[in-house]
């Protein structure tokens, strides 16, 4: 989809062109004669080159307003590339893929990177394994993209306020049903009935609990140290006449006291740091019965990229989800082993439904656009948006990164005839 915004001027270009900016053009240029899968013509006030081979089945045009943005994305990476589209210094005629060719293309630079990064960071994850927890900073974090406020994720979310990748069963579903079909899979996947007790760390706006309490009759206690979420949540619980069956609390995961039938966490390790993943796994195997499972739905990165990615600084981690850390699959295994008596049982690759997900969201956020001065959202926020969500789905389309259902469980846990069969 072509973004519909226009350059803003928050961040004014300097009116002359520095030898500076010209060096950097020069290297941009140099990196983008690299290219041999896909095809980008870039025009900016010197001129217009195109880079990769005729007949390529992905091309885009980038529009460079002026040369300091070359100096943005040589000196930061993803993080400058995203906030000089954010202030207005380059647009694309079609954001998602660009981020689709760019990602075809970094593979050679990561193994380069993945190989340094095998000989440091044994001896640099000993210094910041010296972090300690925080709460408070966690909470912060949080609050800093999911208490933008309800009315603005209303506008791109379907009726179920699922924030998290859906299911397409088919290309053509619509986005609600494919968001329930997604809740339909881990309710199976967990076998879960009218005698179960449902603990759900990460409540979002109270999609899930609803939904299997409404679905499938269990018991859910459900989590949040989002304050906008928590307040969303308990009201959406109430007006479904379902205070009996389901419990909101506003509690870091680490309080949490009791023991249940099952856990569901759906993309909510992301914003648990890697330091705290062994925390994390501990305090899930500590909250299920001996018989109990879990379902985590986790956006992933490849195991290849994950020790380095996990300290690395990207446009994400920068200017929307603080704090943020990606795990690896086999980041969560080894954690589980080290932390509990968890085992993988079951895993599931989704991640090119992520890819439709988020240009559902997307095109939802634009046809929103006319209207969104009156939430307060103005242009520049717009931009971060618009960056954001292409940056994902052009990443998702081309398995940069992934997502995955993975299910754990207890040692007395044992499949029943029906466990899984109507997903």
């Amino acid at each position: 989809m072509t973004s519909s915004v226009r350059p803003t001027s928050r961040r004014s270009l300097p009116d002359s062109v520095r030898p500076a900016d010209r060096a950097a053009r020069a290297a941009i240029h140099a990196l983008l004669r690299r290219i041999d899968r896909g095809r980008v013509t870039l025009v900016d006030p010197l001129g217009t080159r195109t880079f990769g081979p005729d007949g390529s089945d992905l091309a885009a045009t980038v529009t460079v307003h002026g040369l300091a943005a070359y100096r943005e994305v040589l000196a930061r990476g993803s993080s400058g590339m995203g906030a000089a589209y954010v202030d207005g210094w380059w647009d694309c005629d079609d954001l998602p893929t660009l981020v689709r060719i760019l990602a075809r293309n970094l593979p050679r630079l990561d193994n380069m990177r993945n190989g340094v990064d095998r000989v440091v960071s044994p001896a640099t994850d000993l210094i910041r394994r010296l972090r300690p927890e925080d709460p408070n900073r966690d909470r912060l974090n949080i609050s800093a993209h999911y208490d933008l406020g309800n009315e603005f994720f209303e506008l791109f979310l379907d009726d179920t306020m699922m924030y998290s990748s859906a299911w397409f069963s088919d290309p053509a579903a619509t986005l609600v049903d494919a968001s329930t079909a997604k809740l339909d899979r881990i309710c199976a996947k967990l076998d879960l009935g009218p005698d179960d007790h449902v603990v759900e760390i990460g409540t979002g706006w109270g999609g899930f609990a609803v939904h299997a309490a409404r679905n499938h009759g269990c018991r859910v206690t459900t989590t949040t140290i989002s304050a906008e979420q928590e307040r969303f949540a308990r009201q959406r619980v109430a007006d479904e006449g379902l205070d009996h069956l389901v419990t909101v609390l506003g509690d870091d995961y680490r309080d949490l006291r009791g023991t249940y039938d099952a856990l569901v966490s759906i993309e909510m390790i992301e914003a648990v740091d890697w330091r705290e993943h062994d925390r994390f796994f501990a305090t899930c195997g500590r909250l299920l019965r001996p018989e109990g499972r879990m379902a985590v739905q986790a956006i992933i990165l490849p195991d290849q990229r994950y020790e380095r990615a996990k300290t690395t600084q990207d446009f994400i981690k920068q200017h929307v989800f603080p704090g943020g850390c990606l795990p690896s699959v086999e980041a969560m295994v080894r954690s589980t082993s080290r932390s509990s008596d968890l085992a993988l049982t079951d895993l599931e690759d989704m991640g090119s439904h992520y890819a439709t997900t988020l240009a559902r969201w997307r095109e939802r956020l634009f046809k929103q656009e006319a209207g969104l001065g009156d939430i307060g959202v103005d242009e520049t926020f717009l931009r971060l948006w618009d960056f954001y969500f292409s940056y994902c789905e052009g990443a998702f389309a081309e398995r940069y990164v992934s997502v995955v259902q993975a299910v754990f469980a207890r040692p007395d846990w044992r499949p029943t005839a029906t466990a899984g069969w109507d997903r």
